[in-house]
């Protein structure tokens, strides 16, 4: 009876490994107290939607059980939900298997996954912060404005807001390898703004996204996260830009040429400067090269003007050709982001071509329309 015994255990555990290695599902089993045979549903995150993997009925006893879909490598976020009410939050990894105990009302624990302990743990700050900053905005809409009183609060709802934001800062650095800071990211207070939203920001997710891109490269939330990062990083530039524009007198800009080297619109020493956008992949705006600009960059550059022409093209060796082929003399740049470059963020740029004139160092409001206004306004300058 013990030989028995011994081989069905080693064979129990054969079986159990089995399942973990070579299926591609978690397996979740649960009990919701207080929701005897009641339709529960299952959920699983795509980046910013909930998709509805299944609908169970739980048993007399309010247990239900499933499994849901998880790739090697590729935690999920999956929720279970009873109508309107989120009853729990799991983030699962292949072959795990979870035991969820629930009441109605969102209270859960779960045992088997330590990344959906720690996503709770997530989900509770972030919930007892928001109820937190409710609670002082419904006191802040029944004072009297201006008074010390609500002077009073606005500073205590500011207290609060730094000391969750630094709890956070302090988690995601603490587990800068686990998903479960996806969430954080991605939080908000008011329902539109974000606890994460000041352009510093940059700097913490980049670094997130490179330790989490070390574990789980092809995940599609670390996708989500750079596309926040680069947000966040637009912003930073623009507002460092904007600082040096104050000494400079205009957003300066730095992209390669056609070989590759970096040039700043700032180390240009001209007098005038025409900042031209353009494409290469419209016909007109190669001949405005060739009927305009050659004509303008020969008569005026002795006396001190210089183009630097910005092409918001994705194909680079396609404009690299063209310039080329057309013997552009001046300074030519392209990033390859095409109408996505930050450089035409900076600038406004929406339809090309599109001129601007920087005069002794200052951005000018002169509008250049063709090529009369643009030689008017050289004639002007440039004696």
């Amino acid at each position: 009876m013990k030989r028995f015994s011994s081989k069905a255990a080693v064979a129990a555990i054969l079986i159990s490994l089995s399942w973990v290695s070579c299926t591609n599902t978690a397996r979740i089993d649960g009990r919701i107290e207080g929701a005897q045979e009641s339709r529960i549903v299952i959920k699983q995150q795509n980046v910013n939607r909930y998709d509805v993997l299944d609908t169970l009925k739980t048993d007399a006893d309010g247990k239900f059980s499933c499994k849901v879909p998880v790739a090697k490598g590729d935690p999920e976020f999956f929720y279970i939900y009873r109508g309107d009410v989120k009853l729990a939050s799991l983030l699962l990894e292949r072959g795990d298997k979870v035991v969820v105990n629930a009441d109605t009302t969102g209270n859960f624990s779960v045992q088997g996954s330590e990344e959906s302990v720690r996503l709770q743990d997530v989900n509770n700050r972030y919930k007892a912060f928001t109820e937190k900053i409710d609670s002082l905005a419904a006191v802040l809409g029944k004072v009297k404005s201006g008074s010390q009183e609500e002077l009073s609060i606005k500073k205590e709802v500011g207290s609060v807001y730094t000391r969750y934001y630094r709890d956070c800062v302090r988690y995601v650095m603490q587990h800068s390898h686990s998903l479960t800071v996806v969430p954080i990211f991605f939080q908000t207070v008011g329902g539109n703004f974000y606890v994460f939203s000041q352009d510093t920001d940059a700097i913490i997710l980049n670094n997130i996204c490179d330790s989490i891109q070390s574990v789980y490269p092809d995940s599609r939330y670390l996708k989500s996260l750079r596309e926040e990062a680069k947000t966040l990083t637009s912003q930073l530039e623009l507002r460092m830009r904007l600082k040096d524009a104050e000494s400079v007198g205009f957003l300066d800009i730095e992209l390669p040429d056609v070989n590759g080297k970096k040039i700043k619109l700032s180390d240009i020493d001209s007098k005038v400067i025409l900042l031209h956008f353009w494409t290469a992949s419209d016909a007109d705006q190669k001949m405005f090269n060739l009927d305009v600009l050659k004509g303008i960059y020969r008569d005026y550059h002795d006396k001190g003007l210089e183009i630097y022409q910005v092409a918001l093209d994705v194909d680079k060796p396609f404009w690299a050709r063209t310039v080329s082929a057309q013997g552009l003399e001046w300074i030519n740049v392209c990033d390859g982001f095409g109408m996505n470059s930050p450089s035409a963020a900076y600038y406004n740029v929406a339809k090309l071509p599109l001129s601007f004139l920087i005069v002794d160092g200052q951005l000018s409001d002169v509008k250049v329309t063709d090529e009369a206004s643009l030689r008017k306004v050289l004639d002007r300058n440039l004696k």
